[in-house]
């Protein structure tokens, strides 16, 4: 009788070693994916980190070409694609326009500002006679954009601003339009 209570023992004791062998070896596999997470999130972090400085690259590369282009009517002709009946000053102010909206573009861009920020900053620049000129001078370039593109798609986020401030009732500008949800 002993020797039957020992022997329905001892197959107790395997199924606890190999419950106690299948939680270490799970425990060591959630430690290794734990890892792994951590190394996706830091690469994720090093590439957003990446990005931003070369958004932020881009920005001061486009505002050093803008200025040059704004101080020298000689090279500002190479990126002039405006009609060109208008005059070389409100040329130079257009190209200064454009460095306005591209510096809130890509604060957007970076994730500094979001999409209903993007919409306060744009709905006081357009207040502007000259940034509205601007725009409508420069629809022909964004016209080439692609249309699911962030840039266009803020575009015509600018389009329907502008269009809700010429209609306004108000001169409270700064209420005028809905802004999107970001």
């Amino acid at each position: 009788m002993i020797k039957g209570k020992r022997s329905a023992g001892r197959p107790g004791s395997a199924a606890l070693t190999l419950l106690l062998a299948a939680s270490v070896t799970l425990a060591a596999r959630q430690r290794r994916l734990t890892a792994e997470r951590l190394r996706l999130r830091r690469l994720e972090a090093e590439e957003l980190a990446a990005r931003r400085r070369a958004l932020a690259h881009q920005q001061r590369m486009h505002w050093e070409l803008l200025s040059r282009a704004i101080d020298n009517p000689s090279l500002a002709a190479v990126i002039d694609t405006y009609d060109p009946n208008i005059p070389a000053e409100k040329r130079r102010q257009y190209f200064y326009a454009n460095a306005w909206y591209i510096n809130l573009y890509h604060l957007h861009r970076a994730g500094i500002i979001d999409q209903e920020e993007f919409y306060g900053h744009a709905r006081e620049l357009f207040q502007n006679q000259l940034m509205r000129e601007y725009w409508d001078a420069s629809k022909g370039q964004r016209a080439t954009l692609k249309h699911s593109s962030d840039e266009a798609r803020l575009g015509r986020l600018v389009d329907s601003l502008i269009k809700d401030l010429d209609e306004a009732d108000s001169e409270e500008w700064w209420v005028v339009g809905n802004p999107p949800p970001s």
